[in-house]
């Protein structure tokens, strides 16, 4: 489970590596074009019922951590799904894996 600082906030924000690793990527990147946008995700299960929506400033220190020292290997569907919920009024929503069938 990696963890997610942003601000001075005291608790961190828990989300699997995996998917912390995709959203580091659309995140910099929205960031780097000095662009604010808003995060979403669904409480994950062992953390209170519910969902939460942070407000994404670059001015804001944020800080990625990951339990595996071995970065995942990026799944460039998923980076494209969470950079076009990124470029939508309701900002980048953390969805599931989309996991492309591989023809055997």
């Amino acid at each position: 489970m990696g963890t997610l600082y942003y601000g001075s906030a005291a608790e961190p924000i828990h989300i699997e590596d995996r998917a912390l690793a995709h959203l580091k990527v659309v995140i910099a990147t929205k960031l780097r074009r000095n662009e604010c946008f808003t995060l979403s995700w669904v409480h994950p299960e062992g953390d209170a019922p519910g969902r939460s929506t942070l407000w994404l400033h670059p001015a804001i220190p944020l800080r990625f951590v990951f339990d595996s020292a071995e970065p995942d290997e990026i799944q460039a569907e998923w980076i494209l799904a969470l950079a076009n919920s990124a470029n939508a009024n309701g900002g980048i929503t953390l969805i599931p894996e989309l996991i492309t069938p591989t023809a055997e």
